[in-house]
């Protein structure tokens, strides 16, 4: 879950005169309001199912901190794999689905793959 603790802007959810989509509920309360409410019931719903979960606060919404969080995520993904015992580094499956694309989009120097692939999905 990530929590902004300053949020820039005070938008407010707008009210719809059809409420098509049933949340005229909401309508008139700053949006960060919503999302605040609704990491608290993610947050309690992983709790009550067992499930671990972990809460990122971060100060604002802007391009410094957005890019932190790139760089966290990456880093996470890297050090998990590593944990698990899988290179992150190595995409055999992203490779093998590219050669198929290829392959089915008819790029030159694939056609003894577009052939075998189109046997296979007949």
């Amino acid at each position: 879950v990530i929590s902004v603790e300053k949020p820039d802007h005070q938008l407010m959810v707008p009210s719809d005169a059809k409420n098509l989509d049933k949340l005229n509920y909401i309508a008139g309360k700053p949006i960060h309001e919503v999302n605040h409410q609704a990491e608290v019931g993610t947050t309690l719903a992983h709790m009550d199912g067992g499930v671990p979960n972990l809460k990122i606060t971060i100060p604002k919404v802007n391009e410094e901190v957005l890019g932190e969080m790139v760089y966290f995520f990456e880093m996470a993904c890297a050090l998990s794999g590593y944990i698990l015992d899988v290179n992150p580094f190595d995409q055999p499956g992203v490779e093998a689905y590219k050669k198929n694309m290829f392959a089915l989009l008819g790029k030159s120097g694939f056609e003894k793959e577009t052939e075998e692939i189109r046997k296979r999905i007949k």
